[in-house]
């Protein structure tokens, strides 16, 4: 006699472990394509193409987007990024000295500058700057002010990577080097520093990624036809030729930077993951 037949015994299917999460996935795989299908069916491409993919257009902005457009908004970028390097390493030293008005002041800068919008910052420089020193020009003109402007907000984010780079270095490396001979600041320079700096490369990487996409705030500080960067120049092509085309451009062009650069980041995170 089948005891499964009895009367009063519950017959029951559990699923193990593995085929629900095939089911899981499952669906959620059928969930995505189905999203798919739906943008795919919904979608106006015609209309689409007519406003963003216009090839003679696109065709047009070339080769100004690269040289001109491409080229500043790099050159805006690595300003930032060498400006922000130098002074997020000074505030990092100072958070991390022995002299309490240092930290302090260290401190307030970290926390001012992290807390406001980086468009902010931008407005300050641009503007607060002149009225506060007046008849004082800034070096470099608008490539100065890019560069302040992106290294103050870079600096504030730079110093806590870099203070947590330090902190990370074993202690026995610098009674090591004070026991052969060094002073303190030598060995922080000679020895702690370059290990902190081999620590955090994968950080500031990303952040020099933050920092190329954040130059498209120059707009704010009101630039030359030759010192357009790629949002300005996008919306500037756009604007004329009532077509989003260069915006689309501009994009890619971005991008053409961006995704190098974040696979970088993700190989440089990985490697350090291996070296632990």
């Amino acid at each position: 006699m089948d005891r499964s037949a009895a009367p009063g015994h519950v017959v029951t299917s559990r699923l193990t472990r593995r085929q629900r999460r095939r089911v899981s996935q499952g669906i959620q795989y059928a969930i995505f394509v189905a999203a798919i299908a739906a943008i795919g069916f919904l979608a106006d491409w015609d209309r689409l193409q007519n406003q963003f993919a216009q090839k003679d257009l696109a065709k047009e902005l070339f080769p100004d987007i690269i040289t001109t457009a491409l080229r500043n908004t790099v050159v805006y970028t690595l300003s930032g990024f060498a400006f922000g390097l130098v002074l997020g390493l000074i505030v990092a030293l100072m958070r991390l000295s022995s002299v309490a008005p240092y930290r302090w002041v260290a401190t307030v800068y970290i926390e001012f500058f992290r807390g406001l919008p980086a468009l902010l910052i931008f407005i300050f420089v641009g503007v607060a700057v002149p009225l506060a020193f007046p008849g004082t020009q800034i070096p470099g003109g608008t490539y100065g002010k890019v560069a302040l402007g992106l290294g103050l907000v870079a600096a504030a984010y730079m110093a806590e990577t870099i203070r947590a780079g330090i902190q990370a270095v074993p202690k026995g490396q610098m009674e090591a080097a004070r026991s052969l001979g060094f002073s303190h600041p030598r060995a922080m320079v000679s020895v702690i520093i370059p290990q902190a700096f081999r620590i955090v490369i994968p950080p500031l990487t990303n952040e020099l990624v933050l920092l190329f996409k954040d130059s498209s705030l120059v707009l704010f500080l009101g630039v030359t036809l030759q010192e357009r960067e790629l949002t300005k120049f996008g919306r500037d092509l756009a604007s004329q030729t009532a077509n989003s085309t260069p915006i689309l451009v501009a994009g890619l062009c971005y991008l053409l930077v961006t995704v190098p650069l974040s696979f970088v980041v993700r190989r440089l995170e990985a490697r350090a993951e291996k070296a632990k």
